[in-house]
């Protein structure tokens, strides 16, 4: 195994997938929302980082190409389930994420299945595009939470008619309910189109993919 600074920044991301999820086993809302949203923007981050600095030093190894999607899945995969998890479960999260995830193991299971034939299924410019659909789509329905906490913060103790006094400008916005609710509501509509748009791709990828494993997985495949 040959470490570089590509291999290590790839690896860090591998492992903040999973910290993602601990921020909100030790940290109360909205800090654990913060903190998730702020890791897993570092980690997109260096998804592009690494992939930019082994091209440009010339330092694309084996390993590399191994942990880069492995990576990528994490932090998808346990992102969306903190996200659905924290959430009402609305069809129109839960369908997109369902897609997303069944797609990312059918995949998998392709590449593990095909073997030493797996380098078929390279990833497509397209893919890539996905990838960082998906986690611009998650990063915003993170901070839809931020806003959520935080709205419900400044509401607490306040009778509904108080609120909606305030929220119809018939008494002053001291705590900013509105744009708090304003931020929580976008949030919410352009993080859901965008992950419908992600899913979407999700699925022409995965297709695309299936459609070239297909002559391998005939029986007797060599």
């Amino acid at each position: 195994m040959k470490w570089n600074l590509p291999n290590v920044l790839t690896l860090l991301r591998l492992v903040a997938a999973p910290g993602v999820a601990v921020m909100f086993l030790y940290f109360t809302r909205p800090y654990a929302d913060w903190f998730a949203l702020l890791l897993f923007i570092s980690a997109a981050v260096t998804d592009w980082f690494d992939g930019y600095l082994a091209r440009a030093w010339k330092q694309e190894t084996k390993l590399g190409a191994m942990l880069d999607p492995i990576a990528d899945k994490a932090m998808v995969v346990i992102a969306l389930m903190v996200i659905i998890g924290f959430s009402s479960w609305s069809p129109w999260l839960v369908l997109p994420a369902t897609l997303i995830l069944f797609r990312e193991v059918f995949v998998s299971g392709l590449r593990e299945y095909l073997g030493d034939v797996a380098g078929t299924l390279k990833v497509t410019k397209l893919a890539k595009w996905k990838t960082t659909l998906q986690m611009i789509a998650i990063a915003v329905l993170f901070s839809q939470g931020v806003f959520e906490h935080y709205l419900g913060m400044s509401v607490f103790g306040m009778d509904e008619e108080t609120i909606s006094a305030i929220l119809n400008g018939e008494v002053e916005d001291e705590l900013g309910l509105w744009w708090k609710l304003a931020g929580m509501e976008w949030a919410g509509r352009i993080g859901l189109v965008l992950l419908w748009i992600a899913a979407a791709l999700t699925a022409i990828t995965g297709a695309d993919y299936l459609a070239k494993a297909l002559p391998h997985l005939r029986e007797g495949r060599p």
